[in-house]
Parts: C-alpha cells; sequence; structure tokens
C-alpha cells in the first residue's frame, strides 16, 4: 500500500469510514479523518476512548475497505 492510496481514504468527501488490514492480521478501524495521520512511511491511527494510537508501517497494509453500516 502506499501513502497515495490512504491519503485519497482519508481525504474523500464525504469522508467515509474504513479499515485497514494488515499483513499480521490485525484490522484497525478509522471512523473520522482526523483520527489518523500519515506520514511518509507510517499511519498512525488514534483511539480516544482508550487514549492509545497505532502506529502501522505502510508496508505492512494488505487492504482497506469501506466499513460497513450496521
Amino acid at each position: 500500500m502506499n501513502a497515495e492510496q490512504v491519503r485519497e481514504c482519508l481525504k474523500a468527501q464525504p469522508f467515509e469510514p474504513f479499515e485497514v488490514r494488515l499483513s499480521n492480521g490485525d484490522v484497525h478501524q478509522v471512523r473520522h479523518p482526523e483520527f489518523a495521520m500519515l506520514l511518509k512511511n507510517t499511519l498512525i491511527i488514534g483511539y480516544p476512548d482508550p487514549d492509545r494510537a497505532v502506529h502501522i508501517g505502510l508496508i505492512h497494509i494488505n487492504s482497506i475497505q469501506a466499513l460497513q453500516s450496521v
């Protein structure tokens, strides 16, 4: 996955929440664009409720999928 693909998801208008699937099987959700920061080779996803952040190397992102509405 490259930074431009992630940037497109974060800048989409209107924003559509998405999940990031990693090579180790982990899945992280981005529910609002302000909860994610894209760097050159890293995506940082913040989770405000437990007050934590996850640093993900872009090389480990297998796919990005829109979150399904429930």
